[in-house]
């Protein structure tokens, strides 16, 4: 029984170790998100994407008619 508690206790020991490790990659993926998002959006605000897609949704009307 005194076995089994103590390999449990080392199990839950190995585990935390590597718990701040995963916080870590949540926090890169979070910045990596967040600068792919703001490049997304600088990449749609400019006047030339912004023409395109009104002509895109223009046409789209045009034909809905």
């Amino acid at each position: 029984m005194m076995r089994r508690i103590a390999r449990a206790l080392r199990r839950c020991r190995g585990r935390a170790r590597d718990a701040g490790m995963s916080t870590a990659e949540y926090a890169v993926g979070t910045i990596a998100a967040t600068a792919f998002a703001g490049l997304l959006y600088k990449i749609v605000t400019s006047s030339e994407v912004q023409k395109a897609l009104l002509g895109i949704i223009q046409r789209a009307l045009q034909l809905a008619q």
